[in-house]
């Protein structure tokens, strides 16, 4: 399984496709909105171990990602069962930590229902404090320019 992973190139933007449950709506027959946080944090860690990085080896190691900051526009409502493609990237790299972007993307008609971004540090579970976030992370996850975000979860995108 390891030796799959190295053969295969990453990931730099990784797509899940979803719907959201009846258990997921809230008293305004929406989704709640905490349900997109946990489909964020989701994501988040299959797009990480896709990449080779995933939890077994963060803990191996005693290191994590903890969240420091969630922001999250919504822009539409989303009702149970309706199919949803969720893209994540990495935005940014910095000493510490890292700028993960989100888009919910609502597949019948193609409208962005949300857009967000997570701060997350990169954490010594020993030590409990932050740390630099090793080279080798940095490698495989390639930092998104503007202009190709913009063209995440259209149709001038291919598959991820």
């Amino acid at each position: 399984m390891a030796d799959e992973m190295e053969k295969r190139p990453p990931v730099a933007v990784l797509r899940l496709r979803f719907a959201f449950t009846e258990a997921e709506e809230d008293v305004n027959g929406h989704v709640n909105n905490i349900e997109y946080v946990r489909k964020m944090q989701e994501i988040s860690i299959l797009h990480i171990g896709r990449n080779g990085w995933g939890m077994d080896k963060l803990l191996a190691g005693r290191h994590t990602w903890v969240v420091r900051e969630h922001r999250i526009e919504y822009l539409h409502s989303c009702r149970a069962g309706e199919p949803i493609a969720l893209y994540t990237w990495v935005h940014d790299f910095q000493r510490i930590r890292s700028h993960r972007r989100y888009r919910f993307v609502r597949e019948s008609d193609g409208a962005v229902l949300a857009r967000a971004e997570t701060e997350w540090v990169y954490f010594d579970l020993e030590r409990q404090r932050p740390v630099s976030v090793p080279e080798g992370f940095l490698a495989i996850f390639p930092a998104i320019g503007e202009a190709a975000e913009a063209q995440i979860g259209t149709d001038a995108v291919g598959d991820p």
